[in-house]
């Protein structure tokens, strides 16, 4: 079975060229050779197309076009799941990239475990030079519950995405599943910018049975330039759209404990958000409604996001230098004032 699947590696870009081709090597490099590589482009300008086709021009497995206009990434990659032709589907995102044997290791879950829908492995932490930092990968794999002791098939396989086990790209599935999920959000909406998480409950949510690997499998590059990192300490971060995306979802009981463990790791970070933004009242209540938290006041970062929220509340009343230098007849301009 192995052998035979065919599997599409479906590969969204914008505006990343080199990191694109360095993902898509990785690919082509797979000891498994029953794949396409369907590409979406929503780069501003055609460098990505020349050098596609310069590269892979003449190579079948690589089916690239160019969006134009620009879709955004969840209607991007909604598009390569409707382009997919492949048995099983695999995202991997242009500044990623997969080790040599990941699908291969993927698809022998399938003939372990016949009825799963999904399989997913680690993921190793890379920089923007894509070098592997092992402490911190293992780090991040047990912060997300993959560890030893999970691997297997998943006993509830909603949880995995609940609790965001389940990785944002590298895994692999069934792909009438993955069409039948679809990943596309409402446009203009919160929850674009963590479209990777929303797709994967969703997923899931619906899946008959889910296999975690305790392998490495793809790496996750750490840049400056992802939606993420360009608006997490802004009201748009990720974490804060996640948030109300978890409060929203209507779950069976057994699932409400995935909800309580995935809201623990999600509260601390919406309300130093909060905090950050002035938003002092929602943060404060978020607080101690949700002590649970915060180790029910035993941690001492319930105490420093309580003085974050007072400091802004302070600062968002307390006069500015300017202010505090009027008079009813003149203005001194503080910036040009020296103060001995």
């Amino acid at each position: 079975m192995t052998i035979t699947t065919s599997v599409s590696i479906c590969l969204p870009t914008c505006n990343r060229p080199d990191l694109l081709i360095h993902c898509i090597e990785s690919c082509l490099a797979q000891t498994h050779t029953n794949i396409e590589i369907v590409i979406g482009d929503d780069s501003p300008d055609t460098s990505t197309a020349r050098l596609i086709a310069q590269h892979y021009g003449h190579d079948p497995r690589v089916l690239y076009r160019r969006n134009v206009p620009a879709l955004g990434q969840a209607r991007n990659v909604a598009s390569l799941f409707a382009r997919a032709s492949g048995d099983k589907i695999l995202l991997i995102h242009d500044d990623d990239f997969l080790l040599e044997h990941a699908i291969a290791r993927l698809l022998e879950q399938w003939t372990r475990h016949p009825d799963i829908d999904v399989a997913f492995g680690n993921q190793y932490e890379a920089d923007a030079q894509g070098r592997i930092d092992v402490p911190a990968s293992r780090r991040m794999n047990e912060a997300y519950h993959r560890t030893p002791a999970a691997a297997g098939v998943q006993r509830l396989a909603g949880r995995t995405g609940i609790v965001q086990m389940f990785p944002n790209n590298g895994w692999l599935a069934d792909a009438a599943l993955v069409k039948r999920i679809g990943y596309d959000v409402p446009a203009n909406t919160q929850l674009e910018v963590c479209c990777d998480f929303v797709f994967g409950v969703r997923l899931c949510l619906a899946a008959r049975a889910v296999c975690y690997v305790d392998d490495y499998v793809s790496c996750y590059r750490k840049t400056g330039h992802s939606v993420s990192q360009a608006t997490r300490h802004t009201p748009s971060a990720a974490s804060m759209a996640a948030w109300h995306f978890l409060k929203s979802l209507a779950l069976p009981p057994e699932l409400e404990p995935a909800r309580r463990l995935a809201l623990r790791r999600l509260v601390p970070i919406v309300v130093s958000l909060h905090a950050r933004n002035r938003q002092g009242r929602a943060g404060l209540s978020l607080a101690l409604t949700h002590l649970y938290a915060y180790r029910f006041g035993l941690s001492l970062r319930l105490y420093y996001h309580l003085l974050m929220i007072w400091k802004n509340a302070w600062l968002a009343k307390a006069p500015t230098p300017a202010q505090l230098f009027e008079s009813d007849d003149q203005v001194v301009d503080v910036t040009r004032t020296r103060i001995p």
